[in-house]
């Protein structure tokens, strides 16, 4: 069986993203952030999305640029304490936040990947994290339900693909982008190297191409799109 190639275009990748969709965006501050797809989204122009992502980056970085284009309604992250630009907006009620302990988002988004329906922990019990959530007793503990978190699209950083879309991680960019990778409908994947398929050894690959839909690699990018990843 031939296995398909699914290098594009950037813009052909970021065409399919509709208003109000909900997009999960990878990274751990910089490392792992796609910062060029977030770019082209910016001048793809998609509105009312809804962002998931572990932080809002910095000002004038990653996805401050969609902040500050009113391309995001809702953002579910872990905090926005390194963006006041991001903070400003969540104070003035222009966009919502919902808020996670990190661990927590990242198992949401993990039991999405694995259709699961929720999870339970008892992270949070007593405090505003638990406000307006479903709690459930187990063995005379008190639990919250987390319900799992699945997106439209998901935009990934990778250090190498292969045309078919098997991507290995560099480092820290290991966070967010693998759970992500498996909890969307569509995986757009930047990448700093596309190799011919059997370029990544089998046992060096992070994330399988079966969950991946489109692969760009950054160096043939026009300068438009040339973000260096900082």
């Amino acid at each position: 069986m031939r296995l398909p190639d699914k290098t594009s275009d950037i813009e052909d990748a970021i065409a399919g993203i509709k208003d109000c969709d909900t997009v999960m965006i990878g990274g751990f501050g910089v490392p792992g952030t796609p910062m060029t797809l977030i770019h082209a989204l910016v001048d793809h122009g998609a509105r009312n999305l809804t962002l998931i992502k572990n932080d809002a980056n910095e000002p004038g970085m990653g996805i401050d640029h969609l902040l500050q284009n009113g391309q995001v309604a809702r953002l579910i992250t872990t905090h926005l304490g390194l963006n006041s630009h991001a903070i400003g907006l969540m104070n003035s009620g222009a966009i919502k936040v919902e808020f996670n302990a990190q661990g927590i988002l990242a198992e949401r988004i993990r039991a999405g990947g694995a259709g699961l329906g929720a999870v339970l922990s008892d992270i949070g019990i007593g405090t505003e994290l638990a406000a307006g959530k479903q709690v459930v007793e187990m063995n005379g503990t008190p639990y919250l339900v987390e319900p799992a978190l699945r997106a439209d699209v998901a935009l990934i950083h990778a250090d190498r693909a292969d045309v078919f879309g098997n991507l290995a991680y560099v480092g820290t960019a290991q966070n967010f982008n693998p759970l992500m990778a498996m909890a969307a409908r569509r995986v757009i994947v930047e990448a700093e190297a596309v190799l011919p398929l059997g370029g990544i050894n089998a046992n060096d690959v992070h994330t399988p191409g079966v969950f991946v839909d489109h692969v760009v690699e950054l160096k043939t990018l026009s300068k438009e799109y040339a973000v260096v990843q900082r």
